[in-house]
């Protein structure tokens, strides 16, 4: 994305890394089942699991925390074939099963190979298998064997607490009210707190002020937001 000017001023993009610790997850009724999950492995019922869940649900996240507990490795697509071919047992991380580019062949002998030596692998993916775009139904009929689990925002504290962690992120302390302010006007999916925080954060550093309720103002307009008239009646960046 581009950056926002906003008074001329251009504010550089530092390339935040979102924290992937454990104790930086954010727990809900709509995570609660996939994060048990993890934190009981080893001792899981079989080899294979699968976390389904939109963009920026946290499902990146839940694999790292699975891969730093596991041992695990985060596997390329350009790897699963030789993977499967030298076999083992070591814990296998699969990201963005339908949209990587996994190639159908080398990923169906990987999670048989998986089946086969009880190798835990731990699969995410944003669709369903039913709409993964691979031609044959061998793979999926695999990856239907996987415990499966949804990922998703269940309430304004859990979103609420997305952005915290968010601004976190980017070491930048926002008051609760403004949180609330856009948590009650935005659209509510965990894709749209990632692009408002950076927004927000953008427009704050170009008017070089502190984020303010114009400021999330100003965002939630640029994100489509109808709002007919902002009430800024105590702000202080005037």
């Amino acid at each position: 994305m581009s950056p926002v000017s906003h008074g001329g001023q251009l504010p550089f993009d530092y390339g935040h890394e979102p924290s992937h610790l454990e104790d930086d997850f954010i727990e809900g009724d709509g995570n609660r089942l996939a994060l048990a999950h993890i934190r009981a492995f080893p001792d899981w019922a079989g080899p294979l699991t699968l976390i389904e869940g939109p963009a920026k649900s946290g499902k990146s996240h839940l694999s790292r925390i699975w891969a730093e507990r596991a041992g695990a490795h985060v596997a390329a697509p350009d790897e699963l074939e030789e993977l499967s071919r030298q076999g083992g047992t070591r814990p296998l991380v699969v990201e963005d099963v339908e949209r990587s580019g996994f190639d159908e062949d080398a990923l169906f002998h990987l999670l048989n190979q998986a089946m086969r030596d009880s190798r835990p692998v731990l699969m995410t993916s944003r669709e369903p298998v039913a709409n993964w775009p691979f031609e044959t139904d061998d793979l999926k009929s695999r990856a239907r064997l996987a415990a499966w689990f949804t990922m998703s925002l269940s309430d304004d504290i859990q979103l609420s607490q997305m952005f915290v962690k968010l601004f976190g992120d980017r070491q930048v302390s926002v008051d609760p009210k403004i949180i609330q302010y856009l948590v009650a006007r935005m659209e509510r999916s965990p894709e749209e707190a990632v692009a408002l925080v950076d927004l927000v954060d953008r427009i704050a550093l170009s008017r070089g002020t502190a984020i303010t309720r114009s400021v999330a103002a100003a965002a939630l307009a640029e994100r489509g937001v109808d709002q007919l008239e902002f009430d800024l009646e105590g702000d202080d960046d005037e």
